[in-house]
């Protein structure tokens, strides 16, 4: 199969936003973008006495994937375009689609009047069993949100790009995450800026005297870890820019805080072949919900 960004795409705004994304990054990428609709098996009872309005649905359906279709091929000339209508549950068929991509990409909706987003059931378990990178695209979101503001101080996707965010587990850093981090700020021409939060021992939370120094001790500890994980990555990619950040409290709080100012946000997600559940960390798990950024979640052994 030819390398693709998909799309999953049900004709709502958040996966209108995540086509229009997807059709972008397929533009930096150089590679086609495969527009996938799932459509549930229809019970057999009900297939052999099909209900009024079944063929009408299906020709909607159609007809949304041909005009999301042919709206992408106006606003981004020169990206190759094409659709696919699959039977099946939503989130295994697009699990699977996930397998065939370069990336899979699904919408997130915005939830009113709350500081956060909406990752629904199908969306959260194609993140956890999806082997591929995929990227949630909140609702509304547009080019220009990923680019720097012009000189005027007003929206443009004609100026550079915001930084790509990176969130690091030091104690484990993954290869597979940290190459698909550095390739996306590469392609952006950006720079990356690596986020690794730590924890203080727990005294320090409970009102008994701090060592002051052993706190500056263990946040040396902390920023030479981050030092040495980003050392090799520095040298493979000695064109992106990299900024470290490594403080105490939430790493997922700096990262949401960090996606005010990103173009892309990246975490990791430890790959669980168990069937049931959507076991995707707790940081990965609040950034998906609360990033103002699209995010890109990387699984990894």
């Amino acid at each position: 199969m030819p390398r693709t960004v998909t799309v999953g795409l049900d004709g709502s705004p958040e996966s209108r936003a995540a086509a229009e994304w997807a059709a972008r990054e397929a533009k930096l990428l150089g590679v086609p973008v495969r527009l996938v609709h799932v459509a549930e098996p229809v019970p057999e009872s009900m297939a052999q006495a099909p209900l009024p309005g079944t063929e009408t649905h299906r020709n909607r359906t159609e007809e949304v994937s041909r005009e999301a279709a042919e709206g992408l091929r106006l606003r981004h000339p020169g990206v190759e375009v094409v659709t696919e209508r699959l039977t099946g549950r939503p989130a295994e068929s697009l699990a699977e689609a996930a397998e065939e991509a370069d990336l899979l990409v699904l919408g997130s909706r915005a939830l009113g009047g709350v500081g956060g987003f909406l990752v629904g059931s199908v969306g959260l378990s194609v993140v956890a069993h999806a082997e591929r990178p995929v990227v949630l695209v909140r609702s509304g979101e547009q080019a220009a949100d990923e680019h720097e503001m012009d000189p005027a101080g007003v929206p443009s996707a004609a100026t550079g790009f915001r930084p790509v965010v990176l969130g690091l587990d030091t104690a484990a850093p993954d290869e597979d995450l940290l190459r698909f981090a550095f390739e996306a700020a590469l392609r952006r021409g950006t720079s990356l800026r690596v986020v690794h939060g730590w924890y203080p021992p727990p005294y320090y939370g409970y009102g008994v005297p701090a060592d002051a120094g052993l706190y500056g001790s263990l946040a040396a500890v902390a920023a030479t870890a981050l030092t040495d994980a980003l050392r090799p990555w520095r040298r493979k990619y000695p064109d992106v820019g990299v900024t470290e950040v490594s403080r105490p409290g939430s790493a997922a709080q700096l990262l949401v805080t960090a996606s005010k100012d990103a173009s892309l946000v990246v975490v990791g997600r430890r790959v669980r072949r168990h069937p049931f559940g959507a076991h995707i960390g707790h940081v990965t798990h609040a950034v998906l919900h609360h990033s103002t950024a699209p995010v890109a979640v990387v699984a990894h052994d």
